[in-house]
């Protein structure tokens, strides 16, 4: 039997080589297309990159006035999206050198930094953040979750990959810079340096560029406001970088390192304070938008003017400080400041500011604020103080105090007041408010009293009972009597017995002197004869709502509830010809491309429309008619002609008209009135309703702010002759009965009605005009 042979050890060798071979090609091809499945499969998971050729980036919205200022900006993302053609190019430098050196030369990925990583990966077992291209960057904040894993950086590459592909290197940088998040609430480049610097890119420094540049690695270690020390670390190494890729030469690099950084958390860079405006459009965009409004970056035009807001503003604090200031000092802030331990703070309240004596003389005082600057009180400007101090100045040097100033420019003491004030004031035609101020100082008090409070309007109301009884067939010239008045009130305790301001009663008086006096007994006799469902129907055709009208003879002297806006609202249908508008205060919104996504369309008064047009489309409603409206507008006029109002007659109008309010015990001191174009209502008075003082009334308090915001925006509305309506003719009476005199006879007036009420009958002669006016004008009642 033949002996077989042993195989040789190298065609063994062999055998195991190609075995080794065929495994190892079989290992990688099933690796291979393992792979390529798997990469297959995780393309498929992968989002839709075109999305970035229409990113919605989530912007606070906000607020303008009507001249196109900010006025108030909400939101808790800070952004401000901007092309990459506006961005400074030292500053797209500044990026490269601290995020990604080589971005204008790779593909998408940087194999250099993702080897890098890995490496770290390998000899520390640990996972670091790196090896992320700006490309990678955009990939993961735009279209991925932040969770660090695995998975999520091969999707991160693969779609790096797809971006650089489809996207120029710009757009990608664009959409980087406009998202990357920069602490402080600030996304994107150009909202860090408003929220860091309170500057636009072009003003930044080299310096500022570089922190900036520095921040996206890690926003808050390396944060200038919250950890300086770091923040310039990261700064300086951004500065070195910048130097080796010879972005900038060695003198600039230099200059920069040796720059101090003055990064300091900016406030909104709001260009016009309103705060009560832009927080009440702010109420009624999320009543419309909700939650999403503070993302959706919409822009909010509102129908005030920048100068009648202002107006309204100085008007308020003037005149809240004029009747402060009537009532006494109550000394300074801080008594012996310096021994109490107390410091001179850069509090500001209103137009008030802190400031401390430095030294007291003749002349005056002099003090300084809290930036150290010192400032001169001449002594004319304390003379307030002094007049209820037995003219002694009750103040010395070290004490704080508050400070003003003036319109002239000088500096004058003061005191933050304890009393308050609103005003309203809108465009009669249409609703548009055009001034609205809620208090003293917004952030004093957020409370918005032209809006929110419910104030007894007192006599103001008196028009109100007025039309009533005009549409019920009085006139002007109708008689009712001034006497004391007892009602019986089987709720009360006691009857009520009301009385006129003055305590004194004028007998058989015509509605246009009750009205032009405003003489309690009158309304409330005139309230009984016409009825008080009567006159809550009128009411509710001026816009109030049954709820703010008690059902009672009381409401003939205002003693329901209205706010300053409702009774500028109510006035408007006085000052329109008889229509009722509704206030309204935002005129359009846009989205964050500009496109018009609302625009009012207020319901305009319309004088020459036929009844028929009146009640449709965006025709106001008629409240009251043609005839009605001329003759109360008339009364109206004479309150300031000949009344309660007659300090407007410094304005040099023929078209003033109004009516002041003052309610029991001073606690409430109103003017509403209008002129040809704008109708406006002040209040003041007290939040925890508070008397106001004897002889603080409507006329004294309130008038004086209407009058100044008046003159400041008169310019905008000149005069216009008023016309007569058709069923409207004069005739010749005595004012004292109300009937006809024969134009010949002396002592005689010419009085208005309408052709239906035209009296017939022939009067006795009157006693002379100039006679009744003296005993009729009696000063003070409101």
């Amino acid at each position: 039997m033949p002996i077989k042979k042993a195989p040789k050890s190298g065609s063994l060798l062999k055998s195991l080589i190609k075995w080794l071979v065929f495994f190892v090609f079989a290992f990688f091809a099933t690796f291979a297309v393992a792979s390529y499945f798997f990469f297959v499969e995780l393309d498929k998971e992968l989002p839709d990159i075109e999305q970035l050729q229409n990113v919605q980036y989530q912007m606070p919205f906000s607020i303008y006035s009507q001249d196109n200022l900010l006025i108030g900006q909400f939101g808790e993302k800070r952004r401000i999206p901007l092309t990459i053609g506006k961005v400074p190019p030292q500053q797209i430098k500044a990026f490269i050198a601290a995020e990604d050196d080589r971005f204008f030369t790779h593909i998408g990925i940087d194999p250099t930094g993702l080897a890098r990583a890995a490496t770290q990966l390998v000899m520390t077992g640990k996972k670091r953040q790196g090896g992320s291209t700006i490309t990678m960057q955009v990939a993961r904040n735009f279209l991925l979750s932040n969770e660090k894993t695995y998975l999520r950086k091969l999707k991160e590459i693969l779609l790096a990959l797809k971006i650089e592909r489809r996207y120029s290197k710009d757009q990608i940088l664009e959409l980087y810079l406009n998202k990357i998040y920069m602490g402080q609430r600030a996304y994107g480049l150009a909202a860090a340096a408003q929220t860091y610097y309170g500057k636009d890119l072009a003003e930044l420094s080299l310096a500022q560029q570089a922190m900036i540049a520095g921040l996206p690695k890690a926003p808050s270690i390396y944060n200038p406001i919250t950890n300086p020390e770091r923040a310039l670390q990261r700064r300086n190494y951004v500065l070195r970088r910048m130097l080796e890729l010879k972005h900038i030469d060695e003198n600039s690099y230099r200059s920069a390192l040796g720059t101090a950084d003055d990064a300091a958390l900016q406030p909104v860079n709001v260009e016009f304070q309103a705060p009560y405006v832009a927080e009440m459009a702010r109420q009624e965009i999320m009543a419309q938008f909700g939650d999403s409004a503070y993302t959706q970056g919409l822009k909010v035009y509102t129908t005030v003017p920048s100068e009648f807001q202002r107006a309204a503003d100085r008007a308020l604090q003037q005149a809240v400080h004029e009747y402060d200031e009537r009532h006494g000092y109550r000394g300074p802030s801080f008594k012996n400041a310096r021994r109490e331990g107390a410091t001179l703070t850069d509090s500001i309240i209103g137009d008030c500011r802190q400031a401390q004596i430095v030294e007291i003389a003749e002349s005056g005082i002099t003090a300084k604020i809290h930036n150290g600057n010192q400032i001169q009180v001449n002594r004319h400007n304390l003379e307030w103080a002094m007049r209820t101090t037995s003219r002694r100045l009750p103040l010395q040097a070290g004490d704080i105090i508050w400070i003003r100033q003036l319109e002239d420019g000088e500096w004058a003491l003061t005191q933050v007041p304890e009393v308050e004030g609103a005003f309203a004031a809108l465009n009669p035609n249409n609703g548009a408010i055009l001034a609205l101020s809620g208090g003293f100082d917004f952030y004093h008090s957020k409370y918005n009293r032209a809006t929110q409070s419910k104030r007894q309007p007192g006599s103001g109301f008196k028009p109100i009972i007025y039309t009533a009884a005009l549409e019920k067939g009085f006139t002007p010239a109708s008689i009712i009597n001034d006497a004391p008045i007892v009602i019986e009130d089987p709720s009360q305790e006691n009857d009520w017995r009301p009385e006129n301001y003055n305590r004194r009663y004028l007998g058989p008086t015509p509605l246009r002197v009750a009205l032009r006096e405003s003489i309690n007994l009158v309304s409330i006799r005139l309230l009984q004869q016409i009825g008080i469902p009567q006159a809550i129907d009128t009411a509710k055709r001026f816009g109030f709502d049954k709820d703010q009208l008690p059902g009672t003879l009381s409401l003939a002297l205002g003693s329901g509830y209205a706010s300053p806006l409702r009774m500028a609202a109510a006035y408007a249908v006085f000052a329109n010809g008889g229509f009722l508008v509704t206030p309204y205060l935002i005129e359009r919104i846009e989205d964050n491309e500009g496109n018009v996504l609302f625009q009012a369309q207020p319901a305009t008064a319309c004088a020459d429309c036929s009844e028929n047009q009146n009640l449709q489309g965006t025709a106001a409603p008629r409240a009251i008619s043609a005839e009605t409206n001329f003759l109360i507008n008339s009364l109206l006029r004479d309150v300031v002609q000949r009344g309660t109002a007659t300090q407007a007659k410094q304005l040099g109008r023929n078209d003033l008209a109004g009516k002041t309010g003052t309610t029991n015990e001073q606690r409430d001191a109103w003017f509403n009135g209008f002129a040809t174009g704008i109708v406006a209502s002040a209040w003041i008075g007290y939040d925890n309703s508070l008397p106001l003082g004897h002889g603080e009334t409507g006329g004294k308090v309130a008038l004086p702010m209407w009058i100044k915001f008046i003159r400041a925006v008169q310019h905008h509305f000149p005069e216009k002759p008023e016309s007569v309506p058709a069923g409207i003719v004069q005739a010749y009476i005595n004012p004292r009965d109300g009937l006809l005199l024969d134009p010949n006879e002396k002592g005689g007036i010419w009085e208005y009605f309408t052709a239906e009420t035209v009296p017939t009958t022939l009067s006795t002669p009157a006693q002379p005009e100039e006679d009744l006016e003296e005993e009729f004008n009696e000063e003070g009642l409101f």
